[in-house]
This record gives C-alpha cells, structure tokens and sequence, in this order.
C-alpha cells in the first residue's frame, strides 16, 4: 500500500475513527492525507486485520460504551477540541431493512463474530463527538436511513415534519439523529452518494454526514459535498490486469449449491426470479452493491457472469481498496470485512474537500 502510506505521510490533518472496521475510511482519509491517530472497533477480526494493515496505528477495541471522549483522546494524545476529523461508521443492519420502530428495537443481535445491540450507536457516536469537539465530523451510513419509514429516526433540518404520532409513538425533532449531531455543536449536512461516481466500479450508495463546529461555521465555513464524476469504471476495465489461480477460482465456486442452477437461469445484469438478492453482473457496468454475506458461497448474492462468485482479488477491485491490502485466512472472512467496509474514494473526496475549504477561511 505505497501508495496510501505516501499519501497520508503528508500529514494535512489529524483524524480517529470508531467503527472503523478494516479501515476503509482510514484508507480514504490517508490519500487525503490525513494522519490517522487511533481507532476503534469493537468485532475481534476486524482488528486482528486492521493490526496487520496499519501497525503504527492504535487499536483500541473496547465497546465504544465503555468509552468516554477522554479515554479516547488520552489514548490518542490529544485534548479537547485539538482534533481535526472524527470519523464514524456505526453498524447499520437496524436501518438496512427497517420497519416499525418498535421492531427488533433494543435487542442484541449477533453481528460478524460477536453479538452486539446496534440501533443505539449512532446515539454513542454523538456522545463521544459532544465529548471530544473535533473541528469536523463525517460519518456514514445506509442511505435507507433517510427514505421511507426510516425518516423519523434521523430527523431532518425540517422541524415541521415532527410532531406526529405513528403507531403510538410520538416523533419529537429532539429524538432524531439529526438534532441530537446539531445539539453537540455542530452544523449538519448530509447526501447519499454513490460510490459509482467516486472511480469505483460499483453501484453503492451511502449515506454521507458531514458537520462542522459551529464556531469554525460562524467564521463563514460552508460544508459542501464533492460532486464526483458521471462516467462509469466497467468490471471488466476494473478486472483487466487480474490473473487468478486455480486455487483462487476454485474458492468462489458455487456449483454445488442451490444458487449455482438459478444463476445458470438468470440473463446477465439480471435478477434471479428464485432469490431475490441473487443478481448477474454486467461486465460492461460497475457492479451492484457488494455485502458481507457476499462471501456465503451458498447465499444469494452478486454473481459473476461466469456463474460463480467474485474472487478475492476482483473484490478488492470493486470496492476500491489497495490490491495488496491483508483481509483474513479465509475466503468467506475475506469477503466479509469488504462487505461491511467503506469505499475509500468516498472518503477521500469529502475530506480532502472539507480540509481545502477549512484552509481557504
């Protein structure tokens, strides 16, 4: 990984993340030369992993609960207020498919290789950012967590949409992840971006919050989003330096499972007719979204158009990651942390935006 070691060897600014995972927004906030100081994550893999990636980098994996603002800046050696960029990646399976609020709301739910309550995080991201007051934040999301019945758990800078009561349950602005970002003193914006426009040959979209520190924003600080590009990296310009082993194509192979004859069955760029998430892709477009349970040979997933599932090395293509980045020892684990991470070119263009802007006021 020279080339994002070069990158963040500049040091334009200072930054942690929590949830990082494997570290696809340290990555994206490397190129933009940013210093990453510490992190946290609390799955046990995805540390061992980001331990091998980025050895200088401290790891800490405490729950972030157990953790205060002040544990997190000691460890980082840092003080209130000095950091540049908090980054944050709460999970996201509570918002991925969400219905009434009242559903699954506040149960531990297994997550990677441990189990884990998670539609209270972004609630622990707030508090850790009220506590430490960096000079900006980014964090990231599904971006069905502002469309549909989702709308009311992240609020929105119109306070007239509140007030109503749905299956007895009052929405008040006050409760929404929107106000409680805006109560910890900061200036909100948010967009859905797509990592499509971002270099990167896929088709996934995220929810991309930004804020900036009201007296940083009271200096005449405007946050913005980068506006990204219009023309689409194809899999197949993506894959075309990839040689693979037989080993390595023998890893994705599906052919003794069920998926195996319905993907037979499906047009390429089409959609199984049998399982909903089994989907063919087009060489000639980026992919559809990649998830964790990718890396199930026998789940319904994105498909290569030869009928198996994407190798290793063509996975790190659509997401965008280093070639030579380390993921585990096994094929499903490997998918796995590409699954749950961040597209780096996401975060590389909003912070070095946020940064250039912050160093024109």
């Amino acid at each position: 990984m020279d080339d994002v070691k070069k990158a963040s060897s500049k040091e334009k600014f200072t930054s942690i993340s929590l949830f990082a995972g494997i570290g696809g927004g340290c990555i994206g906030a490397k190129l933009a030369g940013g210093k990453i100081l510490a992190i946290n994550e609390f799955i046990n893999e995805a540390q061992r992993v980001y331990k091998i990636n980025f050895p200088e980098t401290k790891v800490i994996p405490n729950d972030i609960r157990e953790l205060s603002g002040e544990d997190i800046m000691n460890i980082a050696g840092i003080k209130k207020g000095e950091l540049d960029i908090l980054l944050g990646s709460p999970p996201c399976s509570s918002f991925s498919t969400v219905g009434k609020r009242e559903e699954g709301w506040g149960e531990v739910k297994k997550y990677s290789d441990k189990k884990q309550r998670t539609d209270d995080l972004f609630g622990e991201f707030a508090r850790v950012l009220k506590e430490m007051q960096p000079k900006f934040f980014v964090a990231e999301n599904v971006a069905s967590l502002i469309e549909g019945k989702a709308k009311h758990l992240f609020g929105s800078p119109q306070l007239d949409m509140f007030g109503n009561e749905t299956n007895g349950v009052v929405d008040k602005q006050e409760d929404t992840f929107y106000h409680t970002l805006t109560r910890a003193g900061y200036k909100v914006r948010y967009k859905v971006l797509n990592s499509v426009n971002f270099e990167t040959p896929q088709r996934r979209e995220r929810l991309i919050i930004i804020g900036v520190r009201d007296d940083i924003s009271d200096k005449g600080y405007k946050l913005r989003f980068p506006t990204g590009l219009k023309n689409e990296i194809t899999l197949e310009d993506a894959f075309i330096d990839i040689e693979h082993t037989k080993e390595e194509l023998d890893e994705c192979n599906i052919e003794k499972y069920a998926v195996y004859g319905a993907s037979l069955d499906t047009p390429i760029g089409g959609k199984s007719e049998k399982y909903f998430s089994l989907m063919k892709e087009d060489p000639n477009r980026a992919s559809r979204t990649l998830t964790a349970t990718a890396g199930c040979l026998s789940a319904a997933s994105i498909v290569h158009w030869e009928n198996r599932k994407f190798s290793v090395k063509e996975a790190i293509k659509i997401m965008g990651f280093p070639k030579d980045i380390y993921l585990g020892d096994t094929y499903p684990n490997k998918i796995e942390r590409l699954g749950r991470a961040i597209t780096p070119s996401v975060y590389e263009a909003v912070l070095d935006l946020i940064w250039s802007d912050f160093l024109k006021i």
